[in-house]
């Protein structure tokens, strides 16, 4: 029969195995846990995404003659220093001479200048960065329909609104559309339509602007409505989105009870000069004749009758209608 003493001693021997077993344990785990963590996979969509995208996004400038590029060689300050780029297309470059450059973007030139320095046996392993210091051209030119037309700079990536607003925005005959004509390809202008308001300013289509680019803001279209009208004058109309004569005549506030609807002319600019187009409002209105589409220029002229004006007006307005249309006849005809 054991003794006390024995039996103390083993229940002692017995615990402290007990914990350094548990002790092991728990240290298996954790380095599991961190091992299996350090070594699963990232998902490589997700790292790769976010760059991608901001470099499809960021403007890819190319180095002109004229430009002046900054080279820096990383911790060779002899070969670092503001390059000219010549007519040519060439900078000329301590140790190596003339290098052309124009065409490519400074990261490519920092590449080209590396692989100089390399396959010569200047450096080792070289490593160089290129920026474009100055731009031979440094802005783009403003036309059009803006307040201010003129050449403003575009350094820092400026963007369509940016450089309207430089220009002093749009002025009151201005157009739903801006052409921006790049300097790298101007043979495909690319058209850009402008919100109506600021309300759908969220929605527009803001492209970056490249030095050497011209931006023109288009016209408005202008309609003339003369006549028996509630108020004559010129109206601006959308080019992209033609209104119909009806549509039109609504903006100088109708015809009035003393027009002639029958007799309404619209006048217009063809290749061949110009055309007379007799029409009928009455009809128009009850369907029986087409609503045709406006044009910039056209001239719609909605006539008086004699017969109305003298049955709501008098002898009196009789005489004035009859001078419109003696006026009418001395101008257009």
């Amino acid at each position: 029969m054991e003794s006390p003493m024995t039996r103390n001693r083993l229940l002692s021997r017995i615990s402290w195995q007990s914990l350094v077993f548990f002790l092991c344990f728990g240290m298996a785990i954790t380095g599991w846990g961190q091992t299996a963590a350090d070594t699963m996979p990232s998902d490589p969509v997700q790292a790769q995404s976010a760059p991608e995208a901001e470099m499809d996004r960021a403007p890819k400038i190319a180095i002109g003659p004229g430009d002046q590029i900054d080279i820096e060689v990383f911790d060779t300050p002899e070969l670092s220093g503001p390059a000219r780029v010549s007519q040519t297309g060439e900078v000329n470059l301590v140790v190596l001479g003339s290098i052309q450059v124009a065409g490519l973007t400074p990261n490519q030139a920092a590449l080209k200048i590396e692989s100089e320095l390399k396959s010569r046996g200047i450096l080792v392993d070289p490593h160089v960065t290129v920026s474009i210091g100055e731009y031979a051209s440094q802005g783009a030119t403003m036309s059009g329909e803006v307040h201010t037309p003129g050449v403003y700079p575009t350094l820092g990536s400026r963007r369509l609104l940016e450089m309207i607003a430089l220009a002093g925005g749009v002025t009151m005959t201005a157009g739903r559309t801006a052409t921006i004509i790049h300097h790298d390809d101007p043979q495909h202008p690319r058209d850009i339509a402008l919100v109506p308001n600021n309300h759908l300013l969220g929605a527009q289509e803001n492209p970056v602007i490249l030095p050497g680019d011209t931006v023109v803001i288009d016209r408005a279209g202008i309609i003339y409505i003369l006549g028996d009208v509630g108020k004559a004058g010129g109206y601006l109309i959308d080019n992209n989105e033609r209104l119909s004569l009806i549509q039109a005549l609504t903006l100088a506030g109708g015809w009035t009870r003393t027009s002639a609807q029958s007799k309404v002319i619209l006048i217009r600019q063809v290749p061949e000069g110009r055309e007379e187009i007799k029409l009928d409002l009455a009809h128009m209105i009850r369907g029986k004749q087409a609503d045709i589409k406006v044009s910039n220029g056209d001239i719609l002229f909605i006539p008086s009758s004699l017969g109305k004006i003298f049955a709501y007006q008098g002898i009196g307005a009789v005489v004035t209608g009859a001078e419109q249309a003696v006026v009418y006849g001395a101008v257009y005809k």
